[in-house]
Order: structure tokens, then sequence, then C-alpha cells
């Protein structure tokens, strides 16, 4: 396999692994020891294939989760490209210790470990956190050096309203760390299950004073199975101005059938329309179907409205003991046709999801329905 056709081989991984439909893992236990271990391969018409193996093991009060990516060699065996691992300790009912080790092999075969991020997180009787983080990576020798430190404090400013502030420092030619970014995060909720959060960053202006290179406003407003989020993002101009340069609104709503739909509509410049990405998901006990429509204006001829330039369908079917998934990607020509441009399949041990059957139209839940995502 050559550089090049890996390189594109693991861009396109890391695609399909943004837009593919989850497969949920079984369920956790929620006290006690766990272990499981899934393998998912994939295939493509466009680039090599792949295989990822995910474990999870818990004992006691550490958990450690690993993520292996393979790829397929030019002998017809599996070769390992990279790995992950994630060990979480609960110290104690106050503080939590992260360690996140990423290795990678080298052209003998060697598994090499090239950067590794330790995180300790302390909560107080308040509900105060403090949260210190500090990644290393190694240098051409093989030698770890820290290369990046971020501290972070969160403090409740009242019942629905808290506040975080983080610095970064990065690593100096002197030997030591300088503050390369501060930010601002402050989060309120209103009493109709709404949250709206402002996150305003700084960076060094070079005359030893900050300047805010940026400022995002969130609110995420819930309303049972209905949720709707807009965020607005708003950059400097060279006099230091601010002016809003994106918009984002998305809505997400559920049928008492189960059947979910999002809408994600982009703004340029807060007004103009960019891109509108509409996603239908429905679900039963032989798998899910996710359909994805694409639209975008039309350049040419602004007024015409929106058209749908590129669609996906990926398709999960709950195959034994296993899953199999499908995707197929199609984009608008110039002639206004659809023509598949990307083709792929994975196949995994996991276990389907357990099938829980949602109410009926007319029965009604005890359970209240969830918060919106704070995050």
């Amino acid at each position: 396999m050559t550089l090049l056709s890996l390189h594109a081989h693991i861009v396109f991984f890391a695609l399909c692994a943004v837009t593919a439909v989850p497969v949920q893992a079984q369920d956790p236990q929620k006290s006690g020891d766990e272990s499981w271990t899934t393998t998912k391969e994939n295939s493509s018409q466009n680039v090599n294939p792949s295989r990822t193996t995910e474990s999870h093991t818990k004992s006691g009060n550490r958990t450690v989760d690993k993520q292996r990516l393979e790829v397929l060699g030019s002998g017809g065996r599996y070769q390992p490209y990279s790995e992950t691992e994630t060990e979480t300790v609960q110290v104690d009912a106050a503080t939590t210790r992260t360690v996140v080790r990423t290795y990678q092999w080298d052209g003998n075969g060697r598994r090499m470990l090239a950067q590794v991020t330790e995180e300790n997180s302390k909560t107080t009787a308040g509900g105060d956190v403090r949260t210190e983080r500090k990644t290393s990576s190694a240098d051409v020798n093989g030698n770890f050096q820290v290369v990046r430190r971020e501290v972070a404090d969160t403090k409740k400013l009242g019942p629905d309203a808290e506040e975080t502030k983080t610095t970064v420092y990065r690593a100096d030619s002197y030997g030591g760390f300088t503050q390369a970014e501060q930010t601002q995060e402050l989060k309120t909720h209103g009493a109709d299950d709404r949250v709206a959060v402002k996150k305003t960053t700084q960076v060094p202006d070079g005359n030893g004073s900050w300047k805010v290179s940026g400022v995002t406003e969130k609110t995420i407003k819930s309303d049972g199975k209905n949720r709707t989020t807009e965020e607005r993002v708003s950059n400097p101009d060279l006099d230091g101005r601010l002016h809003e340069s994106s918009r984002t609104v998305s809505k997400e709503s559920e049928t008492a059938a189960g059947e979910k739909t999002s809408t994600v509509e982009a703004y340029d410049g807060g007004t103009q329309l960019n891109k509108r990405i509409t996603k239908v998901q429905r679900k039963d006990s032989k798998g899910e179907t996710t359909e994805e429509q694409i639209e975008g204006p039309n350049l040419g001829n602004p007024s015409d409205g929106t058209k749908v330039t590129g669609r996906t369908k990926y398709v999960v079917k709950y195959a034994g003991p296993g899953t199999q998934q499908s995707k197929t990607v199609e984009i608008r020509d110039t002639n206004g046709n659809f023509k598949v441009v990307s083709s792929d399949t994975q196949k995994s041990n996991q276990p389907p999801p357990q099938q829980v059957p949602p109410p009926s139209a007319t029965q009604k839940s005890d359970t209240p329905a969830p918060k919106a995502d704070e995050h």
C-alpha cells in the first residue's frame, strides 16, 4: 500500500466514523465489573478494507477502553495502523484521573507510543470542578516532552448558572510555557428547560494584552422529544469589532412510533442559507434505516431557492449475533442526475441493541423527558 493510498484510506475512514449510523454497544452494568470486545470490518469500492477492534474493561474503580485501527496490507493481511487506549480511574468520590495513550506503528512493524494526555478532575463539596490536563508528545528520538497544558475551573454562580474559565499553555522555545488562549463560558438554565451558553475566546495580541478572537452563543430549547438548538458565531474585523460570521439552526423531533427527524440549516453571515441537511431515522426489530439529503442554493440563480445536491442512505441489519451496515452516497451531476460516488459495507460482531417498544400515542409515560444536552 502506498503512502498516498494509505492516507486516502485513513481520511475516508475518518469521514465514515463521523457520518456512520452508531450501533449501540451492550448495555453497561450500573455497578460491578464488565468486559466486552467488538470487531468491525469496513470495505469500500474506493479504498482498501479496514478493521476496527474496540474493547471495554471495567474492574473496580478502573476502566480501560481501547480502539485499534488496522488496514489491509499488500500481502492480504491486516496491519495495525493506530491504537488509542483510555484509562479512567475513580480515585475517590470527588477525584477522577484519565490517561489517554496514542500508539502508532513504524515501518518495521513496531508499536510506538506517540502521545500521552493526562487529566485530573476534582469536584468540591459545593459542586465546583477543577480540571488539569497535560499533553506530552514524542520527539524524533522517542523522548517525551510536555507540549501543552490546560487548566479549567468551573464554578457555580447560583442554582441555574455556572461559569467555566479555561487557560491553555503551550511549550515555548525557552523551555517554559506561554499562555496561548483563554476562554470564558457562561451557562444558564431557564425555567422553561432553555439552556443558554456564551463562550468567549481570547488570544494574546502581541503587546502583552489579550484580544477577543471569537464569541459563540448557543441556545437550546427542549419540549418533550422536540429540541431546537441555535448557535451564532461572531469574529472580529481588523478594527476588533465583532460581526456575526455564521449561524446554525438545528431541529430534532421524534414521533410516538420512534421515527426521528432532524434538520440542520447553516447560514453564512447569519442570513444567507448555505446548506440544509435533513435526516430521517427509522428503527424496528430487524434493523435501522437512515436517509440523509443535503440541499444548497443555486449559485447561478439564487432566486430559484435550494435544491438537493447529495443524499446518503445507511442501512443497519441485525444479523444473528452481530450487525451488518451499508452506506451509499450519491451526488447530483451537472445534468441533474444522481450518481453513486461511494458505497461501502461494515460487519460487526457487536450484538444489536435491546429493542424497547415505544409507548403508544395514547399511553402516557411516568418518566419525565430528558433535558437538553448542555454540552
